[in-house]
Protein backbone atom coordinates (compact mmCIF):
# COMPACT_ATOMS: atom_id res chain seq x y z
CA UNK A 1 0.00 0.00 0.00
CA UNK A 2 1.15 3.55 -0.83
CA UNK A 3 1.44 5.92 1.95
CA UNK A 4 0.51 9.21 1.24
CA UNK A 5 3.68 11.95 2.68
CA UNK A 6 0.86 13.28 5.19
CA UNK A 7 -0.39 9.60 6.12
CA UNK A 8 3.39 8.83 6.59
CA UNK A 9 4.18 11.99 8.50
CA UNK A 10 0.83 11.43 10.96
CA UNK A 11 2.37 7.91 11.47
CA UNK A 12 5.42 9.32 12.73
CA UNK A 13 4.00 11.63 14.94
CA UNK A 14 1.73 9.15 16.29
CA UNK A 15 4.79 7.10 17.65
CA UNK A 16 6.35 9.75 18.88
CA UNK A 17 4.02 10.68 20.86
CA UNK A 18 3.33 7.42 21.96
CA UNK A 19 7.26 6.85 23.21
CA UNK A 20 7.44 10.42 24.84
CA UNK A 21 10.13 12.60 24.64
CA UNK A 22 8.26 15.78 23.29
CA UNK A 23 6.07 17.33 25.69
CA UNK A 24 6.73 14.46 28.36
CA UNK A 25 9.22 12.45 29.75
CA UNK A 26 9.74 9.05 28.09
CA UNK A 27 9.47 5.84 29.63
CA UNK A 28 12.72 5.10 29.57
CA UNK A 29 14.39 8.43 30.43
CA UNK A 30 11.96 7.90 33.62
CA UNK A 31 12.98 4.41 34.38
CA UNK A 32 17.04 5.59 34.34
CA UNK A 33 16.75 7.58 37.27
CA UNK A 34 14.09 5.81 39.00
CA UNK A 35 15.18 4.00 42.50
CA UNK A 36 14.05 0.96 41.52
CA UNK A 37 14.51 -0.75 45.31
CA UNK A 38 11.94 1.77 46.70
CA UNK A 39 9.48 1.02 43.90
CA UNK A 40 6.77 -1.09 46.88
CA UNK A 41 7.64 1.70 48.83
CA UNK A 42 4.08 3.57 49.88
CA UNK A 43 4.71 7.53 50.12
CA UNK A 44 3.00 9.38 52.90
CA UNK A 45 -0.32 10.77 51.87
CA UNK A 46 -0.56 8.72 48.26
CA UNK A 47 -2.62 5.69 47.64
CA UNK A 48 -0.19 4.25 45.54
CA UNK A 49 3.23 2.51 45.22
CA UNK A 50 5.50 3.25 42.10
CA UNK A 51 5.21 0.04 40.76
CA UNK A 52 1.28 -0.19 41.42
CA UNK A 53 0.87 2.92 39.49
CA UNK A 54 3.42 1.65 36.44
CA UNK A 55 1.35 -1.89 36.53
CA UNK A 56 -1.96 -0.13 36.06
CA UNK A 57 -0.42 2.03 33.24
CA UNK A 58 0.67 -1.43 31.97
CA UNK A 59 -2.42 -2.85 32.55
CA UNK A 60 -4.42 0.08 30.54
CA UNK A 61 -2.01 0.07 27.75
CA UNK A 62 -2.41 -3.35 27.49
CA UNK A 63 -6.26 -3.20 27.36
CA UNK A 64 -6.34 -0.34 24.85
CA UNK A 65 -3.77 -2.58 22.73
CA UNK A 66 -6.18 -5.55 22.67
CA UNK A 67 -9.11 -3.42 22.38
CA UNK A 68 -7.92 -1.65 18.88
CA UNK A 69 -6.32 -5.16 17.08
CA UNK A 70 -8.56 -7.93 18.68
CA UNK A 71 -12.24 -8.00 18.32
CA UNK A 72 -12.64 -10.56 21.05
CA UNK A 73 -11.05 -8.91 23.50
CA UNK A 74 -12.85 -8.29 26.77
CA UNK A 75 -11.72 -5.49 29.04
CA UNK A 76 -11.31 -5.95 32.68
CA UNK A 77 -13.75 -4.36 35.05
CA UNK A 78 -13.57 -0.89 35.88
CA UNK A 79 -11.40 0.56 38.17
CA UNK A 80 -10.58 -2.77 39.86
CA UNK A 81 -9.30 -4.93 37.12
CA UNK A 82 -6.96 -1.77 35.98
CA UNK A 83 -5.09 -2.00 39.46
CA UNK A 84 -2.94 -4.55 41.31
CA UNK A 85 -4.24 -5.61 44.27
CA UNK A 86 -3.53 -2.53 47.34
CA UNK A 87 -1.67 -5.76 49.47
CA UNK A 88 0.85 -6.30 46.45
CA UNK A 89 2.95 -3.35 46.85
CA UNK A 90 5.64 -4.44 44.75
CA UNK A 91 9.07 -5.75 44.15
CA UNK A 92 12.05 -5.12 42.01
CA UNK A 93 11.14 -8.42 40.38
CA UNK A 94 7.89 -7.44 39.98
CA UNK A 95 8.87 -3.94 38.68
CA UNK A 96 11.20 -5.70 35.79
CA UNK A 97 8.62 -7.68 34.63
CA UNK A 98 6.01 -4.99 34.48
CA UNK A 99 8.68 -2.80 32.81
CA UNK A 100 9.47 -5.18 30.41
CA UNK A 101 5.68 -5.77 29.60
CA UNK A 102 4.83 -2.35 29.60
CA UNK A 103 7.83 -1.70 26.57
CA UNK A 104 7.09 -4.55 24.77
CA UNK A 105 3.06 -4.13 24.24
CA UNK A 106 3.96 -0.13 23.19
CA UNK A 107 6.26 -1.13 20.35
CA UNK A 108 3.62 -3.61 19.23
CA UNK A 109 1.05 -0.93 19.77
CA UNK A 110 3.65 1.57 17.60
CA UNK A 111 3.49 -1.09 15.26
CA UNK A 112 0.34 -0.91 14.34
CA UNK A 113 0.46 2.42 14.03
CA UNK A 114 3.15 2.31 11.49
CA UNK A 115 1.53 -0.32 9.50
CA UNK A 116 -0.07 1.31 6.68
CA UNK A 117 -2.76 -1.42 6.94
CA UNK A 118 -4.15 0.49 9.95
CA UNK A 119 -6.45 2.80 9.53
CA UNK A 120 -6.26 5.37 12.08
CA UNK A 121 -9.45 7.18 11.13
CA UNK A 122 -11.47 3.74 10.64
CA UNK A 123 -13.89 3.03 13.27
CA UNK A 124 -13.42 0.01 15.59
CA UNK A 125 -15.56 -2.63 14.48
CA UNK A 126 -16.19 -3.74 17.63
CA UNK A 127 -16.36 -0.57 19.52
CA UNK A 128 -18.45 2.36 20.12
CA UNK A 129 -17.19 4.96 17.92
CA UNK A 130 -13.35 4.54 18.81
CA UNK A 131 -10.83 4.65 16.07
CA UNK A 132 -7.02 3.63 16.33
CA UNK A 133 -5.86 7.34 16.18
CA UNK A 134 -8.37 8.32 19.02
CA UNK A 135 -6.56 5.22 21.35
CA UNK A 136 -3.50 6.66 20.56
CA UNK A 137 -4.66 9.61 21.94
CA UNK A 138 -5.63 8.34 24.91
CA UNK A 139 -2.74 5.86 26.05
CA UNK A 140 -0.82 9.11 25.28
CA UNK A 141 -2.34 11.21 27.71
CA UNK A 142 -2.67 8.53 30.14
CA UNK A 143 0.79 7.59 30.14
CA UNK A 144 1.94 11.15 30.07
CA UNK A 145 -0.09 11.37 33.32
CA UNK A 146 0.95 8.68 35.59
CA UNK A 147 5.14 9.54 34.14
CA UNK A 148 4.44 13.11 35.68
CA UNK A 149 2.80 11.10 38.92
CA UNK A 150 5.70 8.67 39.11
CA UNK A 151 8.45 11.35 38.57
CA UNK A 152 6.89 13.37 41.94
CA UNK A 153 7.22 10.16 43.48
CA UNK A 154 10.79 9.21 42.55
CA UNK A 155 11.78 12.62 43.92
CA UNK A 156 9.72 12.06 47.25
CA UNK A 157 11.22 8.37 47.57
CA UNK A 158 14.89 9.52 47.26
Amino acid sequence: MNQSPNDQSLREHLVSLLEGGNAHVSFDDFLKDFPVAKCGQRVAGLPYTAWQVIEHMRIAQWDILEFSRDRKHVSPKWPKGYWPDESETGTEKLWNETVEKFRSDLETFADLVRDPATDLFAQIPHGTGQTVLREVLVLADHSSNHLGALIVMARLLR
